[in-house]
């Protein structure tokens, strides 16, 4: 038994339309396939699941936007204050931590399951921004084409300076395109925005920047996967801007 659930287009203003003479367009001309879904795959629901098997119960190319926030391991591995723990990371520490590798794996799958010219919004921190993360997705057809810099309106971690932004790097799988795929042209690249529901999930993320984000790059009715999904700030957006969720965490 599948489910079948069919797309449908978002209105474009009329004031809005492309102009010919212009690089910018408001109307995406990008379609995901109707997709069908095993039973497992409940829509717009809190799904308890190894997030690889998730992603592997998911047709290829068949996805127009995902979202993932992994659980490195990299700052409370590498930069050690001593107190790791105790007085600091102790929510984050004990959950599930990701190695490269995995990371790696997930971000292979969602490139497989996402439609061509397709999105990956990937989060990172600062020290992951700066140390690289181009070995995460270098075996995948995802390539960089944006940053947006989250800014959480209050002061984390950190010793030399304190972390008060995280970073989420837009990957299109290719072709690269942007006219006729993104259609929101006024997302600033500094959003500032308190995190969503931060008593349940010790690293949530903003609903409204992924919102817009969502909003870029998808119709209303399309679906929005995110295999790691935390406190499910991503299901929120999508519901908020009338997208469909798939999703899941191994919490759930």
């Amino acid at each position: 038994m599948t489910t079948r659930i069919q797309p449908f287009i978002e209105p474009i203003p009329k004031s809005r339309k492309t102009s010919s003479n212009t690089v910018y367009s408001f109307e995406r001309s990008l379609e995901a396939p109707d997709l069908e879904l095993l039973p497992d795959l409940v829509p717009n629901a809190r799904l308890r699941m190894d997030g690889l098997h998730f992603l592997s119960l998911l047709p290829e190319t068949s996805i127009p936007v995902a979202f993932f926030d992994p659980q490195y391991r990299g700052v409370l591995e590498r930069l050690k204050y001593g107190n790791e723990g105790r007085t600091r990371g102790r929510r984050r520490l004990a959950l599930a931590q990701m190695s490269e590798k995995v990371i790696g794996n997930f971000i292979g799958a969602i490139g497989r399951v996402l439609i061509p010219s397709g999105h990956l919004f990937l989060w990172v921190d600062k020290y992951h921004l700066c140390t690289g993360i181009a070995n995460w997705f270098d075996h995948t057809d995802l390539e960089t084409v944006d940053l947006v810099t989250w800014d959480k309106g209050t002061l984390g971690m950190g010793y030399r300076t304190r972390r008060r932004a995280e970073y989420c790097v837009v990957l299109q799988k290719i072709p690269r395109r942007a006219k006729g795929v993104w259609k929101i042209h006024n997302i600033p690249d500094v959003f500032k925005e308190r995190p969503f529901n931060k008593a349940e999930h010790p690293h949530s993320k903003p609903v409204e920047l992924q919102g817009q984000l969502l909003r870029a790059v998808s119709h209303r009715g399309d679906f929005i996967v995110d295999p790691a999904a935390g406190s499910f700030s991503v299901m929120q957006a999508a519901i908020n801007y009338d997208r469909n969720f798939l999703g899941c965490d191994v919490n759930g």
